[in-house]
C-alpha cells in the first residue's frame, strides 16, 4: 500500500498554496474618566471610530461615587463590551491614564483591591479579539472623551450630591439587566450602593 504524499505546512487539501488571511480592519476607541472629588460623582466617555475615521458611536454615563480610575476602567469595559456585541474583531485602545494603559500593557501592578476585579475582567475581555492595543495619549488628544464625561456629570449635577446617598433599605428589591460572559454577570447599569452592600441576586434567563 502506497504511502499519500506529505501535503506541505501551509498547503491546502490538494498542495495548493492557502490563501493568507486578512487581518481585521481596527477600530479604535477613546475613552476617558473622571471623578469631581476623587472618590466622588463619577462618569465615563468613549468614542469608537471606525477603520475609516468615522465616529460610530459616542457612549457616556454616571456611575455614582467613584474614583477617577474606577471611572477610567468603567469607560474600557463599555468600549470593549460595545465592540464584542458589535462583533469587532480588532480594537486598538486610547486612554490619558497613564496607570489604566502600563496595567493594561503589564508594566505596573494592580496593587488596589477596588481596581483588581475591573483589571481582570477588562484583561479577560481583550483576549478575545483577534488584535487588541492599548496606548496612552495625552489630555489634548482624548478632548471628545473628555467632553462626554463632563456632559454625563453636568447632566447629573444635583441629582446626587457627593456623600448624600440615601441608605438603602433591608430587604428592598430593585430590577436589574444584566449580560452574562466569560463567568462574569454584568450589570447594563452602575448599582449606586454604599460599599459592603450585600445582595441577594434571583436569575430569570431572558429569551
Amino acid at each position: 500500500m502506497s504511502k499519500r504524499p506529505a501535503v506541505p505546512k501551509g498547503a491546502g487539501l490538494f498542495g495548493e498554496p492557502e490563501p493568507e488571511r486578512k487581518p481585521a480592519p481596527a477600530y479604535q476607541a477613546n475613552i476617558d474618566g473622571g471623578s469631581r472629588g476623587n472618590p466622588g460623582p463619577a462618569a465615563y466617555g468613549v468614542v469608537i471610530r471606525d477603520p475609516r475615521g468615522e465616529i460610530v458611536a459616542r457612549l457616556k454615563k454616571y456611575i455614582g461615587n467613584n474614583t477617577n480610575n474606577v471611572a477610567e476602567y468603567f469607560g474600557l469595559i463599555a468600549a470593549l463590551d460595545y465592540a464584542q456585541t458589535h462583533e469587532i474583531r480588532a480594537l486598538r485602545i486610547e486612554s490619558d491614564s497613564e496607570l489604566l494603559v502600563k496595567q493594561m500593557q503589564g508594566k505596573y501592578k494592580v496593587k488596589s483591591e477596588e481596581l483588581r476585579p475591573l483589571f481582570e475582567r477588562a484583561k479577560k475581555m481583550s483576549q478575545m479579539f483577534e488584535s487588541f492595543r492599548i496606548g496612552h495619549v495625552y489630555r489634548e488628544q482624548n478632548r471628545e472623551a473628555d467632553l462626554l464625561v463632563n456632559q454625563a456629570l453636568d447632566e447629573t449635577s444635583g441629582k446626587v450630591a457627593a456623600g448624600t446617598e440615601k441608605p438603602v433599605a433591608k430587604d428592598a428589591t430593585m430590577r436589574l439587566l444584566a449580560r452574562y460572559q466569560d463567568g462574569v454577570l454584568q450589570p447594563y447599569d452602575a448599582l449606586d450602593l454604599p460599599n459592603g452592600t450585600e445582595v441577594e441576586l434571583l436569575l430569570r434567563l431572558k429569551k
